[in-house]
């Protein structure tokens, strides 16, 4: 702390006299000349809004939301509506975990800590491999530390990364933001029938590639068959084999490890959270051989003076906060509180339940495939594929125009092509699914 602050914060770091020469090497005169906000918007000391009671404002809250189209949603690609329990949302209200941030202090924060270490764990147990971190942004942001890891760890002759042609949209944003300050370059290889096209991927994989990318399930629900011979193929010419996927999905599907996967990231938000299109959290696990290259916060187990098992976070030196610009991430916190609800809503299901969940994600897929397939103008599913969750369906009228009417009945569903839609059942109940049935069946005519 230096000088003396006769107004602002007493924890702003800066005297006037270090922020105006911060001020001249940047060439303005005030601070306010850094930003270019529109005087429309500027805050000019007043909020301009009515004071109200509780009881009104309230009311003026259920009105507002009133306004919102009710819909039921069989939208999926990576947004998926389980079922939270009730108990998630109880536990993980608790003022000690929502008050709690990052947990620097070992000796406060035993329980928060603990309930990340199980969440971790979680994630060992259901990928195979030995190390996960307590939590990325969301699973796009795991996709870039992925690539960036591979970069390092990789001693290739060039930096290429290879991701399917199907890549969602905004994890291939994600990807590119990431990359756009290093060497790497992102190339995609192409799918068949949803899959991946394994001599297409041949063909583009060589010694210049660091990583290879690729999704089980798949961004259209199928279940990739080739997961074996893909790690061949990474490790043949020496790049990272990163898997996507989810803890549900993990829970009856082939483990990573076991097919050669290096890293596995995706978004583990698939339990503890509803459908929150836009917030999520990542999950990151790979291999101990790159432990110390890790991005994000680790929660190690250890004993403390009176040999009590004692939890903290550990191996901090790879971090941001210590390393700076050396760092392996300029991550500099997680979705803590939603790996804590993650963590709850899998231990409420137990192994069993998670392994349900993801069954009726198959049957109840595979079962709407067949009801839709019967009705005149439809064909269900288009891939020739096993599937969890979610389909495609190819509709003789344009998609859109299906969408459309759909919505107007209540139900929404993604357009991915002129007459390509996807639908999803993770989360909708029988009775509602009976109802998407009859208002597909109307405007399929």
């Amino acid at each position: 702390m230096h000088g003396s602050h006769a107004t602002g914060s007493p924890y702003a770091p800066h005297t006037d006299a270090e922020r105006s020469r911060m001020l001249e090497a940047v060439g303005v005169e005030t601070e306010a000349d850094l930003f270019d906000i529109p005087t429309a918007v500027q805050f000019d000391g007043e909020f301009g809004i009515d004071a109200r009671s509780e009881r009104e404002t309230r009311r003026l809250v259920r009105s507002i939301l009133g306004r919102n189209t009710d819909l039921t949603e069989l939208l999926g690609r990576g947004h998926y509506g389980y079922y939270v329990p009730s108990l998630v949302d109880h536990l993980a209200d608790r003022s000690e975990f929502l008050t709690s941030y990052t947990q620097y202090q070992p000796e406060v924060s035993q329980g928060f800590l603990q309930a990340l270490f199980e969440y971790q764990s979680l994630l060992v147990e259901l990928t195979g491999l030995e190390i996960a971190n307590c939590s990325m942004y969301d699973a796009a942001t795991a996709l870039g530390e992925a690539a960036t890891l591979a970069e390092r760890v990789r001693d290739t002759s060039g930096h290429r990364v290879l991701v399917p042609d199907l890549l969602r949209e905004g994890r291939r944003s994600t990807l590119e933001n990431y990359v756009a300050g290093t060497d790497l370059e992102i190339e995609e290889y192409p799918t068949d029938d949803g899959n991946v096209d394994l001599a297409g991927l041949e063909d583009r994989v060589g010694e210049e590639s660091v990583m290879v990318y690729a999704e089980n399930p798949t961004v259209r629900g199928t279940i990739e068959e080739s997961l074996t011979a893909i790690g061949d193929l990474a490790a043949a010419h020496d790049a990272l084999f990163v898997l996507g996927s989810d803890p549900v999905a993990l829970s009856v599907l082939q483990r990573p490890a076991d097919v050669g996967a290096d890293v596995v990231v995706g978004d583990a938000s698939v339990l503890g959270l509803p459908t929150s299109y836009g917030m999520g959290l990542g999950l990151f696990a790979t291999s101990e051989d790159y432990l110390r290259q890790v991005p994000g916060r680790l929660v190690g187990v250890s004993e403390d003076a009176t040999d009590r098992r004692a939890y903290t976070l550990t191996l901090q030196t790879r971090e941001q906060h210590i390393r700076r610009e050396r760092a392996t991430s300029n991550i500099c916190t997680n979705q803590a509180w939603v790996a804590l609800r993650t963590a709850m809503h899998a231990a409420s299901l137990g192994p069993n339940g998670m392994v349900d969940l993801a069954e009726r994600g198959v049957t109840r897929a595979e079962d709407l495939a067949e009801r839709l397939d019967d009705l005149v103008g439809v064909k269900a599913p288009v891939h020739d594929r096993h599937h969890i969750r979610e389909f495609v369906a190819r509709v003789d009228q344009p998609a859109a125009a299906i969408a459309e009417d759909l919505e107007k009945r209540g139900f929404a569903v993604h357009v991915i092509g002129e007459h390509l839609i996807q639908v999803c059942v993770a989360g909708v109940t029988d009775e509602r699914i009976d109802s998407f049935v009859a208002a597909f069946e109307e405007v399929a005519r």
